[in-house]
């Protein structure tokens, strides 16, 4: 018989599961897809505005917006690809290390399938739940990160886990190989004026926001290109590398950013990499005017799929 009862907030928060991204079917798993749709709605390690809690919501709800052809990239990511929404990792608020390891579950669930997992957050300390699942099924990944901020922190309010950190103890832990990482876009006031020489210390390669801005798409391609090589790549995205004056639905915005053209070609310019992994953070729906935040992550996502409709298509992935 159909339970007709909503589910109670005690064992799922009230802003978990309300939508389905661009109308895609809900699954239940991820077998049979090339790519999952996963939310992860926690913000308690942000450090400053909350609200990144109801980005997956966010995303999904305006992501009806968007329309399967990708013309620039001469794709219908449907005509390619098999995909559905997942719903979401069942967090639990104030609970990060709880809240990882449900992450890890989820996300080795869809990369055990063979699909490729799209996370919307959340805050950007989640991206370690998921680097944890990819490198247990691929071993050591490159990471490709968009960001104003590095996260690279050892620890923030004393604390070693927070959206500052989660490369940090990524990288600790063994989930990405630094040297064929890349972290692009980083500008905005520090308070440690060396963080860019500990990030290369750590072996990153930066690209920061005042070089790139003097870059080409094309330009920039050819440097993730040669910096990742044939590694398997997790693209981790979050939404405050964009100018607020086009996202400023962010926790942390920092001016002096990047518009939504300019962030479309960078991730278009990326088609060719081993893509095994991609999430957008850092949405925060309370701070967004008339929801351009949540429209340019879930067009973010859009270009993801494209790629991988690309790839299918050109023979690349299988």
């Amino acid at each position: 018989m159909l339970n007709c009862q909503p589910p109670s907030a005690s064992g799922s928060p009230r802003f978990c599961n309300m939508g389905n991204f661009m109308r895609l079917p809900r699954a239940e798993s991820a077998e049979g897809l090339d790519f999952a749709i996963v939310g992860i709605p926690f913000d308690t390690a942000a450090s400053f505005r909350p609200g990144a809690r109801f980005g997956p919501n966010g995303v999904r709800n305006i992501s009806a917006m968007i329309k399967p052809n990708n013309i620039p990239m001469g794709v219908n990511i449907m005509d390619s690809l098999k995909g559905a929404d997942l719903g979401d990792v069942p967090v639990i608020p104030d609970y990060i290390h709880e809240t990882y390891a449900a992450i890890e579950e989820t996300i080795s669930g869809v990369i055990g399938c063979g699909a490729v997992p799209i996370s919307i957050g959340g805050d950007h300390a989640v991206t370690l739940g998921e680097l944890r699942a990819a490198a247990k099924a691929h071993g050591k990944v490159a990471l490709v990160h968009f960001d104003s901020h590095l996260d690279l922190c050892d620890t923030v309010f004393g604390q070693k886990y927070n959206h500052g950190t989660p490369f940090r103890r990524a990288l600790e832990e063994g989930l990405i190989d630094p040297s064929h990482s890349i972290q692009i876009g980083m500008r905005g006031s520090l308070y440690d004026p060396d963080d860019f020489k500990t990030a290369a210390e750590l072996g990153f390669k930066v690209i920061p926001g005042d070089r790139l801005h003097k870059m080409t798409a094309a330009e920039l391609s050819e440097e993730i290109k040669k910096r990742v090589g044939d590694m398997k790549v997790f693209l981790t995205f979050d939404i405050d590398f964009i100018d607020p004056a086009y996202a400023p639905g962010t926790g942390t915005p920092e001016v002096g950013g990047f518009t939504s053209f300019e962030a479309l070609e960078f991730v278009r310019g990326m088609k060719e990499l081993n893509f095994i992994g991609f999430d957008v953070v850092e949405v925060a729906p309370p701070y967004d005017h008339s929801e351009i935040t949540a429209y340019m992550a879930a067009n973010l996502i859009f270009e993801f799929m494209s790629i991988l409709a690309y790839q299918k298509k050109t023979g690349q992935r299988k």
